[in-house]
C-alpha cells in the first residue's frame, strides 16, 4: 500500500493523529526536500527525495522497497498534486490519501471568495499564458517565486493591466504573508522577495467572457478565419468532449482551435499552418485566450512529432496532393474529421470521399444585411460545404 499524507506549511503541528500515526509507523518516507523537512524528530523514518525526472522511477522505487511505502505531499494531494499521479499509475486500490487543508482552500479563506465559484490553475507544469483568462477570478498555483511577476506581465501585455493580484505565500505557515496589487503595478515594480511556496488570487478585469462563439474581430487575422456564424456549425460537428485533442489543419488565425479548447475541461490543440505570419497571429490569439494549442508549420510536413489528435479539422490546403490521407492515416479508430470548403476543387475532393467513406454532407449559405442607397440589402457570403465523418 502506498500511503500519501499532505502536510502543510505549518509541518508537524498542523497534522491530525492519523496522519501523524502514519508517519511515526513508516520506514521510508519520499518527498521533495521542502516537504521532507517539515518532518521533525518524532518521525525516524529514512527520508528519501523524489529523483528527477520522477515518472520513469516510480515503478523502481514501490517496487524494490516493499510492504508500505509513505510519501509526504504539499496540502492536499489530490489536487493538482502526487496523490493522483499516484492512483493513476498504481490505482485506487493501491493507494491511501490523507489530505491536508489545500493552498486553494486556504486562499479562498484569505479572500473570502467560494471555493466552488474559484477556478483554480495549475502553472506547476503548464506555460503561464494557461492562466490567462477574460473576466472571472481564480487561484493560480505558481511553479516559484518567479510565477506572480510573469503573469501580472502577461495579464498586462493582453489588455487585462486592471486584473487585481493577490500573492499569497506560506498559506497556513508561521511565515504567511499577503501582498495585493494591480497586475499593471505588478508588472512594473513587483516584489523581488517572493516566496516559491506561493498562489495567486486573480480577479480578472475588465470582465469581457462570453462562452459561445466568439465574433471574429477578437481574433488577430488576415481574413482568412472561420467566419462566427460557420465556427458555430463547425463546433457543433466537432462535438469537443473533455480532455480531446483536435489538430486543426490550414489553421489561419487559429480561431477553430482556439473555441474547441474554450468549448470543454481539458480541451486542447494542434495548429498547422503553412505561413510564419499567420503561425505568430496564431501564437498571440492562444496566448490572449489563455489556451493550449500548439502551433506547428504546414501539413503534412509537420505531423511527426505531434500528439495523437481526436479530432481532425480541415479548414484549408484539401486539395494538396495526399493531405486528406495523411489526415485519415493520423486519425486513431473512432476518431472523427470535420472539412469546411469553398472552391469547386476542393468540394469535388470532399464529395468524392463522401461517396465512398460516407459521413455527412451539408452545405450552409449565409447573408449579411447591408445598405443599398436608404435601403437594406441582403449579401451573399461564400457557400460552405462540409463533410464530417468517423474512421471505422
Amino acid at each position: 500500500m502506498i500511503i500519501v499524507i499532505g502536510i502543510g506549511a505549518d509541518g508537524m503541528p498542523g497534522l491530525g493523529a492519523s496522519s501523524r500515526a502514519e508517519l511515526a509507523t513508516a520506514t521510508v518516507i519520499f518527498g521533495s526536500p521542502r516537504q521532507l523537512d517539515l518532518l521533525d524528530g518524532t518521525v525516524g523514518a529514512q527520508r528519501r527525495t523524489w529523483p528527477s525526472p520522477l515518472l520513469p522511477a516510480l515503478d523502481e522505487l514501490i517496487r524494490t522497497d516493499g510492504g508500505d511505502v509513505h510519501v509526504v505531499a504539499s496540502g492536499d494531494p489530490m489536487l493538482h498534486g502526487i496523490g493522483a499521479t499516484l492512483i493513476r499509475r498504481f490505482g485506487a486500490d493501491s493507494v491511501r490519501v490523507l489530505p491536508h487543508v489545500s493552498s486553494v482552500t486556504l486562499a479562498c479563506a484569505r479572500m473570502g471568495w467560494t471555493v466552488q465559484d474559484t477556478e483554480v490553475v495549475s502553472l506547476v507544469t503548464a506555460p503561464v499564458h494557461t492562466a490567462v483568462r477574460r473576466g472571472g477570478r481564480a487561484v493560480v498555483l505558481s511553479r516559484d517565486a518567479t510565477g506572480p511577476a510573469a503573469l501580472a506581465a502577461l495579464l498586462t501585455e493582453t489588455g487585462r493591466g486592471e486584473s487585481e493580484l493577490t500573492v499569497l505565500e506560506q498559506l497556513g505557515g508561521p511565515g504567511e504573508r499577503r501582498r495585493a496589487a494591480l497586475a499593471r503595478d505588478w508588472a512594473a515594480a513587483g516584489a523581488d522577495d517572493i516566496d516559491d511556496l506561493n498562489v495567486v488570487a486573480v480577479q480578472y478585469l475588465p470582465d469581457e467572457r462570453r462562452y459561445h462563439t466568439l465574433p471574429d474581430d477578437r481574433f488577430l487575422h488576415d481574413g482568412q478565419i472561420t467566419k462566427q456564424s460557420i465556427r458555430a456549425v463547425t463546433l457543433a460537428a466537432l462535438g469537443p468532449r473533455p480532455g480531446e485533442r483536435l489538430w486543426d489543419v490550414g489553421s489561419g488565425s487559429g480561431s477553430i482551435a482556439i473555441e474547441w479548447c474554450r468549448s470543454a475541461p481539458g480541451c486542447t490543440a494542434v495548429a498547422f499552418e503553412r505561413s510564419e505570419q499567420r503561425r505568430s497571429r496564431i501564437a498571440a490569439n492562444t496566448v490572449a485566450f489563455g489556451v493550449n494549442v500548439e502551433v506547428r508549420g504546414p501539413a503534412p510536413t509537420d505531423f511527426d512529432g505531434a500528439a495523437e489528435p481526436a479530432v481532425i479539422f480541415i479548414g484549408g490546403g484539401i486539395t494538396e496532393p495526399g493531405l486528406l490521407d495523411a489526415c485519415f492515416e493520423r486519425l486513431p479508430a473512432g476518431g472523427r474529421l470535420v472539412a469546411n470548403v469553398v472552391t469547386a476543387e476542393s468540394e469535388a475532393a470532399v464529395i468524392a470521399r463522401y461517396s465512398t467513406l460516407g459521413g455527412q454532407l451539408r452545405r450552409f449559405q449565409h447573408y449579411h444585411g447591408e445598405p443599398i442607397g436608404g435601403f437594406t440589402g441582403f449579401r451573399p457570403a461564400y457557400p460552405v460545404t462540409q463533410w464530417a465523418v468517423s474512421k471505422q
